[in-house]
């Protein structure tokens, strides 16, 4: 009974340390990549500003070719809405909005993911010209987690998970654009 004891009161304390850590844990993350096209600034920027061309180069929009879609409002412009659903884990379910536009140079986007899990991230793209006929693409993802979740970012590399899916993603666009 003893030894039956001290065990719930060793993990009783490994639970409210782990809990004291998520306190003090960081609470954003981030991922970005970039890439070189060699096409021109406002080529590559037309087509980027497309939510609906996104699944034919990102990695979650061909990981599932059953997935349904949906669309509201007008593509390439503030407002308009990309949805989501899958039955694969690793797609799951939601939409993403696009929030502002900088002509020709950035995209900014709200993605709000439904399943598997609820949450909210932003994310952005951007383009500037190295020269006429080259054009470096930035594609960037940030986000929150609320305590306790956030304590999953200690044994969470967040950069190297989904910024690995953006190089990916980034290189399939580069074979669309320079084709």
């Amino acid at each position: 009974m003893k030894i039956f004891l001290w065990i719930i009161i060793v993990l009783a304390g490994i639970f409210v340390l782990l809990l004291l850590i998520g306190l003090f844990t960081k609470k954003d993350y981030s991922a970005g990549r970039e890439v070189i096209i060699n096409k021109s600034k406002a080529l590559v920027f037309d087509y980027l500003r497309l939510l609906k061309n996104q699944n034919k180069w990102s990695v979650w929009g061909s990981m599932d070719p059953n997935m349904k879609t949906r669309f509201t409002g007008t593509d390439g412009t503030v407002g308009f809405i990309s949805a989501w659903e899958s039955d694969i884990k690793n797609v799951g379910s939601g939409e993403q909005e696009i929030l502002n536009i900088v002509e020709g140079e950035r995209l900014d986007y709200e993605i709000r993911f439904l399943k598997p899990f609820k949450s909210t991230s932003w994310a952005y793209i951007t383009t500037s010209a190295i020269n006429d006929n080259q054009t470096r693409v930035h594609w960037g993802f940030n986000g929150k987690m609320k305590y306790p979740s956030n304590l999953t970012l200690v044994f969470m590399n967040m950069e190297k998970m989904i910024g690995n899916d953006f190089e990916k993603g980034l290189h399939k666009l580069k074979i669309i654009l320079e084709k």
